[in-house]
């Protein structure tokens, strides 16, 4: 019993590399600015506290620090950006 030995092909893919690099990207994720913060009304922005549970995008009103956007989450970290820079802040703590 013989076995056929197939030649591997070192071309590679017949598809474009551009192609295959846009199917398996990610969607571009939106970049906030200060000047989207400061449009938006005051009753979409949320009270912040340590034992709420916030999303990448929502809006924030700290007591101190005054008005941001969540731009990074982690388990028991977001990232938020305020007028003076970003802050890390703990939030879901029990």
């Amino acid at each position: 019993m013989s076995m056929k030995r197939v030649k591997q092909r070192t071309q590679g893919s017949p598809r474009d590399d551009e192609a295959r690099d846009t199917y398996f990207a990610k969607p571009a994720q939106h970049v906030f600015t200060w000047e989207e913060v400061e449009a938006k009304p005051e009753d979409a922005f949320v009270p912040y506290s340590m034992t709420g549970r916030f999303a990448k995008g929502a809006f924030i009103a700290h007591p101190k620090f005054g008005h941001g956007v969540v731009i990074a989450v982690e388990q028991t970290n977001v990232q938020i950006l305020f007028k003076d820079g970003t802050k890390k802040l703990g939030h879901g703590a029990a």
